[in-house]
């Protein structure tokens, strides 16, 4: 499902570049449940967000779903995100002017699909939201503000599934539904789940943890505390 090849991230810092990653190379299979843990700074996001097609690496290729998505220019890049991969941010990034159900119906419209507006109300049925639709995201808690955050990103049933520190604003027993319902909605699309977190117990839900450590991995194993 995934595929990443001697990846490098350089950064500019004050003038001089700085690694952020070093060679990384990483395969996940489709449906897997990876967690990628490691300290702050240690290039989590930075990997997330270049397997998204967020940011281009220095060098090394990447390849999701068998397409080789550093080599797409920005338009097919931003239409393959639309239609294959779901983002869920730590900050949540709802647009603050648009209803919960709007912020849903978002990417459901921009892909032309018919009855985004019945969709995105289906969608917050299944985060538990039902009652919130007509609320903004100033009127909303932080845990339903992500569970809009992740109803958007499953909107258009996604083959990739990221999550970058979806946890990171709230506290822990909300942390914890979030991942749950992250957990139990990918399974239920049948795709493939990959999650940032700087927290073990977060991660030992995933069936397999990529820690990384000053830009490389240290270390790639199976999780024995996954769910079942």
């Amino acid at each position: 499902m995934i595929s990443v090849r001697g990846v490098s991230m350089r950064l500019a810092s004050g003038g001089r570049p700085v690694e952020v990653l070093s060679d990384i190379s990483l395969d996940v299979p489709a449906r897997q449940f990876v967690a990628v843990a490691g300290p702050s700074g240690s290039g989590k996001s930075t990997l997330l967000g270049l397997i998204a097609g967020l940011d281009q690496p220095t060098a090394g290729t990447i390849t999701v779903g068998g397409v080789e998505i550093t080599r797409l220019g920005e338009d097919a890049l931003a239409r393959f995100r639309l239609d294959r991969i779901g983002y869920v941010f730590q900050s949540f990034h709802l647009i603050p002017t648009l209803t919960a159900l709007e912020n849903v119906a978002v990417p459901l419209e921009l892909a032309g699909e018919p009855e985004a507006a019945e969709k995105a109300e289906r969608l917050l049925v299944e985060v538990g939201l039902a009652e919130r639709g007509h609320h903004y995201p100033v009127q909303l808690s932080g845990g339903e503000q992500q569970r809009v955050a992740v109803a958007r990103a499953i909107g258009r049933k996604p083959v990739l599934l990221l999550a970058d520190e979806p946890t990171g604003n709230l506290d822990s027993a909300t942390g914890k539904q979030i991942v749950d319902l992250l957990v139990t909605l990918n399974r239920s699309l049948g795709s493939t789940l990959v999650l940032v977190t700087h927290d073990p117990a977060l991660a030992a839900h995933a069936d397999r943890i990529v820690t990384l450590r000053d830009g490389r991995i240290v270390s790639d194993e199976a999780s024995d505390g996954h769910l079942a």
